[in-house]
């Protein structure tokens, strides 16, 4: 009953969207794994340019249990309560782009119907990167969907990246983009978010590791959004805001990868405060 409410709710889009995440990842894993056990018919010469078209490069996927340990003073100033969530997360590389996402349901030993923050809520968030011409710049597209009893948001961001890989384990990609919100209190074009995706993989003493960070950065948002008409602040409280997180890694073995992250965000999250907190995290590696 909870599932048949998130997924209905809304959107039909959601449905297609995690439906397609689904087949992406998939597709591109049996793509991998019909390349390392056939031959490519070489007489046909369309089934090979198809075959090289959808082939990935790579992909991962993988499932956490992750635990939000939100600051007392978080707590005192935003109302946000500690929560248990679960995660799915996926992605693909092709040469001309790559895909990834994740979807998390938090709370889910809560109730659909409980009062906030004490509720099972759902999110759901695709990213895609679509490469211009041979250069290291991208189409790029991402949503970020919540919905829970009562509310739901879509941050819609379309856009450009750029993405930089080196042979020392660094990966740096920076985006910017119109921000489009739709949500149950505001909807519309709603300023601009600019930000980052950072990682270096790294070893000592023979164990991998690895520091990440996602960070999001949104500036010019309608005031509509975040003040009222006699100028009291309302959800994310100002025209702009800033979400992300800094992570440490350490990957005990192919199976399984466990980690902290720094979770952090001011005037974002429905709330006009600042947020911290740590997030603790085991990863298992499909």
């Amino acid at each position: 009953m909870i599932l048949q409410t998130v997924f209905y709710r809304h959107h039909k889009m959601v449905v297609l969207l995690i439906l397609s995440s689904f087949f992406l990842i998939v597709n591109a894993q049996a793509d991998q794994a019909e390349e390392a056990s056939e031959v490519i018919d070489k007489e046909v010469e369309n089934d090979d340019k198809i075959a090289h078209f959808l082939g990935a490069n790579f992909t991962y996927s993988n499932m956490s249990i992750n635990y939000l340990d939100w600051t007392k003073g978080t707590n005192d100033r935003s109302g946000k309560k500690d929560f248990f969530y679960l995660e799915l997360e996926g992605g693909a590389n092709w040469d001309w782009g790559d895909f990834y996402f994740f979807m998390d349901f938090e709370n889910p030993q809560k109730g659909w119907y409980d009062d906030a923050p004490d509720n099972t809520r759902f999110v759901f968030k695709p990213i895609f990167d679509i490469k211009i011409g041979d250069s290291n710049w991208n189409f790029y597209f991402h949503d970020y969907y919540l919905s829970e009893n009562n509310f739901y948001v879509s941050n819609i961001v379309p856009g450009i990246s750029y993405k930089y890989v080196n042979d020392s384990g660094v990966f740096f990609k920076p985006f910017i983009g119109g921000h489009y919100q739709k949500s149950t209190f505001y909807s519309g074009w709603n300023g601009y978010m600019a930000g980052w995706v950072a990682a270096y993989d790294f070893s000592i003493k023979g164990q991998n590791l690895s520091i990440s960070q996602w960070h999001e950065y949104e500036f010019e948002r309608d005031e509509e959004h975040y003040k009222t008409d006699d100028g009291t602040r309302i959800g994310d409280g100002a025209s702009t805001g800033t979400n992300g997180a800094i992570a440490f890694w350490w990957k005990v073995n192919k199976k399984l990868t466990t980690g902290i992250q720094y979770r952090y965000a001011n005037n974002k999250l429905g709330s006009h405060s600042y947020q911290t907190g740590p997030i603790y995290t085991i990863k298992y590696h499909f």
